[in-house]
């Protein structure tokens, strides 16, 4: 069974965001989306200062199954990125939502989390 807490908001593509009391966003990947990948072996991710729209594609994750695309769950610049991950990309499947993120944003004025979907949205989508 999948975990999908409570306080994350979700994309139908399997990341999720947490705000912070900043105004930041975390973004990763889900617990689902990382059980569906198997090992993760190697994360590209942008560098900080880049923009990025929403559902455009942020970096690049890879596993012994296949590698995919990463997309921006809202419109933002990255503020921050989790360096552990190019020496440690396992910590994704160990811990997706704390040590395993991936990115910091600070969205745009006009980004939106109405596309977004709450815990139990996202549960029905991957049940």
């Amino acid at each position: 069974m999948s975990e999908t807490p409570n306080d994350l908001l979700y994309t139908r593509d399997h990341e999720w965001i947490r705000k912070e009391e900043d105004g930041i966003f975390v973004v990763g990947i889900t617990h689902h989306a990382q059980e569906s990948l198997g090992d993760v072996t190697f994360v590209e991710l942008p560098s900080i200062g880049q923009s990025f729209e929403a559902n455009s594609i942020f970096g690049v994750i890879e596993s012994v199954k296949a590698a995919s695309d990463l997309l921006m769950p809202v419109t933002g610049e990255v503020v921050a990125i989790n360096q552990d991950l190019d020496d440690f990309p396992e910590k994704v499947n160990e811990d997706p939502y704390l040590s395993g993120w991936m990115i910091k944003i600070k969205p745009d004025d006009n980004a939106s989390e109405h596309d977004l979907l709450d815990a139990s949205a996202y549960a029905a989508e991957i049940s």
